[in-house]
Order: structure tokens, then C-alpha cells, then sequence
């Protein structure tokens, strides 16, 4: 019984690996262009702003294609509290596979995301998150970081931030980074805790081998400046870190 079950999940892992890469370079090669094309186009009759906007939400419709390219093998449930988060916010997100960028388009709103320095030096896709307007703490002084991320927020952007800097895969959570938590002090913008399950074999740290499973993106209640308003960079990040830490434990124990 072992055997069989043992073959089933690696013919499962064999036809995700063999027609993911595939559709992901198809998804890639085709669906970008086209649908810069479709931000282009009517690019000349807009406002920078609108256009910003249709380019990020151009982000959105990619990430959610190559998400799409996983199915049937692996499952990605968005789970959220009651109630509609607020906009514009921070979500504070764990780190544990490289596809945790592209789970971003399950959340709502206009998004940007803070990225190490590494994702910009990607060809094309590192051209788009700077044009996007994408934000790297480890590029500049960290108030120029803060005032680039206070202009987003006023413009009803969110930010997305996985201050734990590197990927933890199947380990602990990694300690948090206090600077995106800095900024939420300063702008007094909601924070919305986001945990990310399952995902750490989709693909593991350190492989591009992806293994089928069900990936779980939960938003918690947003934690607004009534309640951290009188917190230290210090106590806020390890309160929120505390949070996601607890509330992955529940969802991975059912």
C-alpha cells in the first residue's frame, strides 16, 4: 500500500514538474508581452498614475496565470478574515518558497512588494518590478526606503513585505526586520498579518523541484495604529511575528 501510494505522489510531482516549467515559460514568453501591449496601448491617453495602476494590475493577472499553471496538482486556498481589509495597508507576510512573490496577487488591492536586491537583476521580470515601483531596503539609505514607501501608501497603494529577508522553507520562522514596521509607525497605516502555508516544497529552499500539495494564504484581522500606536519598532515587529508564528501553528494543525 506504502509502494503505491509512494508512486502515486511521484507520478503526481513527475507531471507537475514536466508541465509546470513548460507553462510557465509559455505564460512568460506570450502572456507578458501581450498584456504589456495592453498597457501600452492606451498608455499615451492616460495619467502617469493610471497607468501605474494598469501596470501593476498587469503584475497581478501574470502571477495569477503562472498560479494557474500548478493546477490540478497544487491547490491554493485564500483565506480571510471577516470584514474588508483595510486600503491602503502593509502586509506583513512569512517568507518560506520563492513562489510566496507570486501569491501576492491573491491579495486585494494595488500592490507593491519590498524585494532583496537580487529579484531586480532578473531579466525582464526584475525590469517590471522597478518600473512597478517595487522597493529594495538593501538599495538605499533607509530614509529614502521610508519616504519612497510613505508616497506609495498615500497614493492608496499597499505594501508587501517579507521582513524576515530570506526564505525560512521548512524550518522556523526567521526574525523580523524592523524597518517596514518603522514605516507603519510613521504613516499609521493598518498592518495586516498574511501567513503563507504549504508552500515550502512548492519548491523547496534551494531546489526548482516542486512537489504537489495545497498551499494556504490566510490574512488576519488588521492590527491598526489604536493598537501599536504606542509600540517600539522592536515590540511591534516580534508582537506581529508572534501572531503569524501562532496562527500557522493552528493551520498546520488540522
Amino acid at each position: 500500500m506504502d509502494e503505491q501510494v509512494d508512486m502515486s505522489e511521484f507520478l503526481k510531482a513527475l507531471c507537475l514538474n514536466m508541465l509546470f516549467y513548460p507553462l510557465f515559460l509559455l505564460v512568460s514568453l506570450i502572456g507578458i508581452p501581450l498584456l504589456t501591449l495592453f498597457v501600452a496601448i492606451p498608455a499615451p491617453f492616460r495619467s502617469h498614475r493610471q497607468n501605474m495602476r494598469a501596470f501593476r494590475l498587469m503584475i497581478v493577472r501574470y502571477g495569477r496565470l503562472v498560479l494557474g499553471s500548478m493546477l490540478p496538482w497544487v491547490r491554493i486556498a485564500k483565506e480571510q478574515s471577516d470584514g474588508t481589509l483595510p486600503q491602503p495597508c502593509i502586509y506583513i507576510c512569512n517568507h518560506r518558497s520563492a513562489s510566496d512573490p507570486f501569491l501576492m496577487a491573491l491579495l486585494p488591492g494595488e500592490i507593491v512588494q519590498v524585494v532583496n536586491v537580487w529579484p531586480f537583476h532578473l531579466p525582464i521580470l526584475g525590469w517590471f518590478a522597478k518600473w512597478a515601483g517595487y522597493l529594495s531596503v538593501k538599495e538605499m539609505p533607509f530614509e529614502a526606503f521610508a519616504e519612497a514607501a510613505a508616497g506609495r501608501l498615500e497614493q492608496g497603494i499597499n505594501i508587501a513585505a517579507f521582513p524576515e529577508g530570506t526564505r525560512s522553507g521548512e524550518g522556523p520562522m526567521g526574525p523580523f526586520h524592523s524597518s517596514m514596521f518603522r514605516v507603519a509607525l510613521d504613516t499609521r497605516v493598518p498592518v495586516v498579518p498574511v501567513c503563507i502555508s504549504g508552500n515550502e516544497r512548492i519548491p523547496p529552499k534551494g531546489s526548482w523541484h516542486l512537489k504537489p500539495g495545497t498551499i494556504r494564504v490566510r490574512a488576519l484581522p488588521p492590527v491598526t495604529a489604536d493598537t501599536y500606536g504606542e509600540w517600539s519598532p522592536f515590540v511591534f515587529k516580534n508582537r506581529i511575528h508572534d501572531l503569524i508564528e501562532k496562527e500557522l501553528e493552528i493551520m498546520e494543525s488540522k
